[in-house]
Order: C-alpha cells, then structure tokens, then sequence
C-alpha cells in the first residue's frame, strides 16, 4: 500500500535542500525574475537546454528525485499542481538526470531541455522544474514524508518578437481589517502581454504633525495573467493615525516599475472611499534591480506542513 505524504514528527526530510537557475538569457540578466525562474519567450520551433543546481545543506545524505510539473495561474496566484501532474509545457520538457545522491553539504548540476514543437499554437505556458526527497516508512513511522522545492517556469511562444509587459495602478482603497490595522489596497491592471508577479512597498508622510511612516513590504503572491486586474495590499501598523496621509507606492514586476502616490485617510472600520492616484511606469536600470527584485516571487518551497505567518510590517 502506498504510503501517504503528510507531516511527522520526525523533522521534514527536505531540509536543506536547495534549487536554483544556473543560467539565464544574456539579455534578460538586468531582469531578477530571469534569475530566479525560467522567464523566456521562444518562437515554434526552438529548443533550448539550461542549467540548474541542487544543493544539500543537512547533515543526512539525500536521493533527490528532478522532474518538471504543471503549473498555472488561477484566482490572481500561482499554482502548481500535485505531485508530478503533467501539461503541455511539461510535455516539452525533461531533466537530466532524473535522480541524484547528495552528501551532506553537497551541491550537483543538472541540465532541463525545452523543446518547443515547431505548430505549438501561440501563448503563455506555466509550470515548475522540482527537485524532491522522500522519506520512506519505518518501523517508527508508517506514514512517509515528502519534502521538494522548485523553480517556476513562464514560457510565452509565438512568433515575432515578445508581447511587452506592462501595467497600471487604477485605484487605490484605504481600508481597515478585523485586527484593527489599516491597509492600503492597490488595484493593478496587467495591460501587457505576459504574466506579472507583483512585489512593491508603500511609503507615507505629511501625516498628522509631519508624520511620515514605512516603507511597508506589500503582501507577495498577487500573479496576474495579462488583461487580468487584481489587488495588491499593503498592511501596516495599528498604531498608525487615520491621517490625511501622502502615500507612495511602489509596484514592481520585474523590469517593469510603476510609481504612484495619492492622499488617503484610513477608515475607523472597513473600507475607506478610493483614490486614482498619480504616477508613471518606468524600466528599472540594472543598478536597482535589487531593491524589490530579491522580493519577488521565482522559487518555490513546499512542503505538506502549515506556512510560517509573515512577520508584522514594521513602522519607521
């Protein structure tokens, strides 16, 4: 009988197992999320075949298994599907080699190819590159433990050149949540032709007597298919004034950067009235890439266990 994967008290048997992309396209290298996921666009056609490394950090030797799955974004979020289902993406895709022994501290390359079939019908594929350990049922334990993390996978196919990415921040919403702590709610639109993986910060000043606040990480994990429009919040502290407040927000995915500011005053209960705020998108330069970059979403943990609450947004 096959042994179900679900949590123990024997400690996770994926600790320290780590995955990361060796290369990128030379000309999405200025971009963070190329370095962290396989963000490419390929005409009908082309195959391309590109490194990855898996480490192990424990102190226990490891058998870990490579293989790509599918993946897709659904209800603004990035979701990948169980185990090893398969779609058209994965079907293009294969990593070798498929099973590798790992020391206690030791790091081995593998090689993923993608080859795309030359009537491949045009549009954007999602799924993940994973890398999985197990450990199998004992005399002490009769349920076995799976443990794996990977690297997500954005693969637009068309000919021509790559639609362009882009984005709006339509609206703004001063909001308060049930614990009492006000939250800024900023409504993106992705107006390009590629997903988006929203990241950002909101800054605040001229508050009540010259206040100024933050800047507070916006909540991660907003994904946005393109002509999709979501919501991306920001929470901040309950001790904060109602205001009037100057909020400047910031919105990034990848090299694609909008900036916006607007005046709120944060509701005593609820949901405050909406602003259109003011502002522009720019390209980021290569220098500052990494301010809201190293944020953004392109490697996954997973694990059949409960996620970590994020820590509360801190105050200036």
């Amino acid at each position: 009988m096959a042994a179900a994967a679900a949590t123990t008290d024997r400690g996770d048997p994926g600790q320290g197992l780590g995955i990361r992309l060796v290369d990128a396209p030379v000309a999405r290298r200025a971009d963070p999320r190329a370095l962290k996921g396989v963000v490419d666009h390929l005409d009908p056609g082309t195959t391309i075949k590109r490194r990855i490394e898996v480490s192990n950090t424990s102190g226990h030797r490891m058998r870990v298994s490579l293989y790509p799955a599918a993946a897709d974004i659904r209800g603004h979020a990035f979701v990948f599907a169980p185990d090893r289902t398969p779609n058209e993406l994965t079907s293009w895709t294969t990593i070798a080699p498929a099973e590798i022994d790992l020391a206690p501290g030791q790091a081995r390359r593998a090689w993923f190819t993608t080859r795309v079939p030359s009537d491949a019908w045009k549009g954007e594929r999602y799924g993940v590159l994973w890398a999985q350990t197990t450990a199998e049922p004992d005399q002490a334990h009769n349920i076995g433990l799976a443990s794996r993390v990977g690297i997500r996978m954005y693969l637009d196919v068309g000919p021509g050149g790559e639609p362009p990415s882009d984005m709006s921040i339509d609206q703004l919403t001063p909001e308060r949540d049930a614990t009492g702590r006000p939250v800024l709610a900023a409504q993106v639109h992705n107006t390009g032709g590629r997903a988006l993986d929203l990241s950002g910060s909101l800054s605040l000043s001229d508050g009540p007597g010259g206040l100024r606040a933050g800047p507070y990480p916006a909540q991660l994990g907003v994904a946005l298919r393109p002509g999709e429009t979501g919501r991306l919040a920001v929470v901040m502290d309950a001790r904060l004034p109602e205001g009037p407040w100057k909020v400047d927000m910031v919105v990034q995915s990848g090299l694609i950067k909008r900036e916006v500011s607007a005046t709120v005053v944060f509701p005593k209960v609820g949901i405050g009235r909406p602003v259109t705020p003011s502002g522009a998108s720019r390209l980021i330069l290569p220098s500052t890439v990494a301010a809201l970059g190293l944020v953004a979403a392109g490697v996954l943990t997973w694990r059949r266990r409960r996620a970590r609450p994020h820590p509360e947004p801190r105050r200036a």
